[in-house]
């Protein structure tokens, strides 16, 4: 787990999905600079530790939103500490 959360896009993608459920490609555009590929990796690896569901809705075309589980938001209020320290922090050196 410590590995899952200690990875940068994971961290970024709690963050943006504090603000709610988020499909796919709203996540793509505000995690600028990580391909579909990793996205799609550390999604799936989030979902399978727990901390993201998935719900597909039956429509046509199928939409997908991802959302924090209650043990991602566990995760999110830490997470949001490490980012604010990181971004007072990162600019003095």
């Amino acid at each position: 787990m410590l590995d899952l959360l200690a990875n940068k896009w994971t961290a970024l993608a709690i963050g943006v999905l504090e603000d709610g459920p988020q499909r796919f490609g709203e996540l793509r555009r505000q995690l600028q600079g990580v391909s579909p590929k990793v996205l799609s990796a550390s999604l799936k690896r989030m979902e399978d530790a727990g901390l993201v569901s998935r719900t597909v809705f039956a429509e046509v075309p199928p939409r997908v939103e991802y959302a924090l589980t209650p043990l991602g938001e566990g995760a999110a209020a830490p997470l949001a500490h490490l980012r604010d320290w990181v971004n007072e922090n990162v600019t003095r050196h």
